[in-house]
C-alpha cells in the first residue's frame, strides 16, 4: 500500500490478514505534512500537539502523529485507540491525499474501479456478516445506519450513507429477504476514493465499517 524502504525496521501486518502495513515510515512521512494542508484537504481538525482529529462514523479519533498513535477520547481523557486496521488505513489515506474532489456526484461499484481485479477469491469484501444480521430486518438495519450517524439514502430496499473519513463515503445497500428473493447487499463508492486509497485499504476500510454496523458501533465498545 506504501512503498518499501529499505531502511524500515518495523512492519507488521494487520491481524485480520490483508496485505496493509504500518512502518515507520508512514507515520515519518505523515509528520512532515502540513496539519493545515491536511485539514483542508480532510475536514479533519487541527489541534495542538501536532494532532489530527476526525470523525470515524460516530467516534471523534485523534491522530498523535509525535507519538504515533490513534486516541479516542473517553470523560476527558486520551485512551490509546486498539484499533490496527482502522490505523493502517488511516495512515495511508492521509499520506495520500492530495486534493479535494466533489462528492456524491459520481458513485461506482466494485466492478467499476480500476483495480476491480483485486476484490476475488481470499479478498472479497466482508459483508456477510452485515448480511446475516439484516437480511429479515430493515428497521435494525436502518437503525445502525442511524447509530454510526449515517444517512439513509433512497437506494435499494433501504441503504445508508457511511462516513469512515469525512471526505470517504460508503453507501450499503440491502434487499431484504422476501418469499422469492434472497436478501442481497452491495457496496458503493464515490469513484474519487481510488486516487487516495488503492484497492488494498478500500477492502480493509469497507470490512471495518461492516464490523460497526454489525456492532453498531463505531470503535467496537
Amino acid at each position: 500500500m506504501t512503498e518499501n524502504h529499505p531502511e524500515d525496521t518495523q512492519t507488521s501486518y494487520a491481524s485480520d490478514g490483508s496485505h496493509l502495513r504500518q512502518t515507520d515510515r508512514q507515520w515519518q512521512d505523515l509528520a512532515g505534512r502540513s496539519l493545515e494542508e491536511l485539514a483542508n484537504l480532510t475536514l479533519a481538525l487541527p489541534l495542538p500537539g501536532s494532532r489530527l482529529q476526525f470523525s470515524f462514523l460516530n467516534e471523534d479519533i485523534h491522530v498523535d502523529i509525535p507519538n504515533q498513535r490513534l486516541l479516542h477520547i473517553h470523560d476527558g481523557n486520551d485512551i490509546p485507540l486498539e484499533d490496527p486496521l482502522l490505523e493502517l488505513v488511516t495512515l495511508t489515506y492521509l499520506n495520500r491525499v492530495d486534493a479535494i474532489l466533489p462528492l456524491d456526484r459520481d458513485i461506482v461499484g466494485l466492478q467499476d474501479l480500476k483495480e476491480s481485479h483485486f476484490f476475488a477469491g481470499p479478498h472479497e469484501l466482508q459483508t456477510d456478516p452485515v448480511l446475516e444480521r439484516f437480511s429479515k430486518d430493515p428497521d435494525a438495519f436502518r437503525q445502525a445506519v442511524a447509530s454510526l450517524d449515517g444517512r439513509l439514502t433512497d437506494m435499494a430496499d433501504a441503504a445508508g450513507r457511511l462516513l469512515p473519513f469525512p471526505r470517504i463515503p460508503l453507501y450499503f445497500l440491502m434487499w431484504f429477504e422476501d418469499e422469492e428473493f434472497p436478501a442481497r447487499l452491495r457496496v458503493l463508492f464515490d469513484r474519487p476514493i481510488e486516487r487516495f486509497l488503492p484497492a488494498d485499504a478500500i477492502w480493509a476500510l469497507v470490512n471495518r465499517v461492516a464490523r460497526a454496523l454489525v456492532d453498531e458501533t463505531g470503535i467496537g465498545k
